[in-house]
């Protein structure tokens, strides 16, 4: 971080969490955030899914709700973006406060609720965005809809046209009973009709899942399943979790998701065990707790095509983006990779 980074993240801390994210948006729009331009070599760039990432670290879903500040967070060291979620119809999400800064923890509570200008606002800004990038959006359901897993498609197909891929986000835990949409049966028709919505599309963009990191062994083996069924491209893996253990954190007793430091482990425990039950048949990216190259290197060599963050940006600034990603490149060169793909799931069993 330079010392402009370093000042501002300190003057957000001291106001609330969800004040802050809105000044960082803020800043971006103004021009007052380094933005360094992509990190790439030729140990960085892969292929994800059909997708060409000059490097593979991508910005999760959350940060940029409504895809307002697309052309600098293109320009910040990312391999890919992705924006949302979006839901058919604007929504204001759950009562506030709803965001936690568990600054002793290194992690996150958060219970948004999908708050969200809607698909229309949305895909506007999406038919604007930069085409050097690759941009993917994450789509949700309407707390209120009465019929959720139609949302998903609804959405993709009103913003597919101006997408590089797609996540359907059945994980998140503050939209009440949406986790249930993770069952075989309801995900296989819920995947289904997406994917039936993406091939008709004039763009055949690729479709992930996005899952829960608090799925016992039999529900992991039924994603795969799925997954393999209805022919998604990735997994993401993992959301938020539920879990409150080892917390010190005042905040600790908030309900809602879990983020940060606290994940890495569980998280990177899912990713190996859903790489062996794939088989390399279907590609995954690995979120959870990163904050340095290693840990993304972690989860590489757990078996991750690519990996995202957003969590570590509340401590670490915007510009951790490109450190991991120039990091990441020590560590091939170390080891010996000419490429991230080789090192994809290397040192899987450490985790299982």
């Amino acid at each position: 971080m330079n010392l402009i980074e370093k000042m501002g993240l300190k003057a957000l801390h001291q106001v609330d969490p969800e004040t802050a994210h809105g000044l960082s948006i803020k800043a971006l729009k103004m021009g007052l955030v380094p933005t360094p331009g992509p990190v790439t070599s030729s140990r960085l760039k892969t292929t994800v899914a059909g997708m060409e990432l000059p490097n593979p670290v991508g910005l999760a879903a959350g940060f940029d709700k409504n895809a307002e500040v697309l052309a600098p967070l293109a320009k910040s060291g990312f391999g890919f973006i992705e924006v949302g979620a979006a839901t058919p119809r604007a929504q204001a999400g759950n009562p506030k406060p709803r965001l936690f800064r568990l600054t002793e923890d290194a992690a996150a509570i958060n219970r948004f609720g999908f708050n969200n200008q809607g698909m229309e606002a949305i895909g506007q800004r999406l038919s604007q965005r930069p085409k050097d990038a690759v941009i993917g959006l994450n789509l949700g359901a309407n707390k209120d809809s009465d019929d959720r897993a139609g949302d998903f498609a609804r959405v993709l197909q009103h913003c597919g046209a101006h997408l590089d891929f797609a996540t359907v986000n059945v994980s998140s835990p503050n939209t009440e009973k949406l986790r249930d949409l993770q069952g075989k049966a309801a995900l296989t028709a819920l995947l289904s009709g997406v994917i039936d919505t993406r091939n008709n599309l004039d763009r055949n963009i690729p479709v992930f899942l996005k899952i829960a990191p608090d799925l016992t062994a039999d529900e992991l083996r039924d994603i795969a399943e799925v997954a393999t069924e209805t022919g998604i491209d990735a997994v993401i893996t993992t959301n938020t979790t539920l879990s409150r253990e080892g917390l010190q954190s005042v905040y600790k007793g908030e309900a809602g998701g879990l983020s940060g430091a606290p994940l890495f482990d569980a998280s990177t425990r899912v990713l190996a065990q859903l790489s062996l039950l794939l088989d390399g048949k279907i590609p995954l990216i690995g979120v959870g707790g990163i904050s340095s190259a290693e840990q993304a290197y972690a989860k590489i060599c757990a078996g991750a095509s690519a990996v995202q963050l957003y969590t570590a940006l509340v401590y670490h600034g915007l510009s951790l983006a490109g450190d991991i990603a120039r990091g990441l490149d020590d560590l091939l060169a170390r080891d010996g990779f000419d490429n991230v793909a080789q090192a994809v799931g290397s040192k899987r069993s450490d985790w299982l």
